[in-house]
């Protein structure tokens, strides 16, 4: 079983989440077997099923170059939109938390600091 989301209900659904390796962004397993930027474009599993696609897409990231692929339990409301469960995948779903704006200058690459 997926360690990183053992929280799943029996009848509920999952979409499979991971980084990508390059740059750290968050992404998303879609229908088309690509990796996406947005959650709404992720494909839906039922949690009876989502440990044996997140075995075969486990085993491809490296090739993919992904790190970290595990399922995130959602919910899906009357529209389509897709919400997580847990609030730790909220806040990775709705994009980095720190916008580059506040980021302390001397975090900021080539950006000179004067002494």
């Amino acid at each position: 079983m997926d360690r990183r989301n053992s929280r799943r209900d029996a009848q509920g659904q999952s979409v499979l989440t991971a980084n990508r390796l390059l740059d750290g962004r968050i992404v998303w397993l879609a229908a088309d077997g690509s990796w996406q930027l947005q959650l709404d474009r992720a494909k839906i599993f039922s949690n009876d099923h989502i440990e044996a696609a997140l075995a075969e897409h486990a085993a491809l990231a490296q090739q993919q170059e992904l790190v970290g692929v595990y399922g995130v339990q959602v919910h899906e409301n009357a529209q389509g939109i897709l919400t997580p469960v847990t609030s730790r995948e909220q806040i990775r779903a709705a994009g980095p938390s720190v916008h580059p704006e506040f980021v302390p200058t001397w975090h900021k690459p080539n950006t000179a600091v004067t002494v």
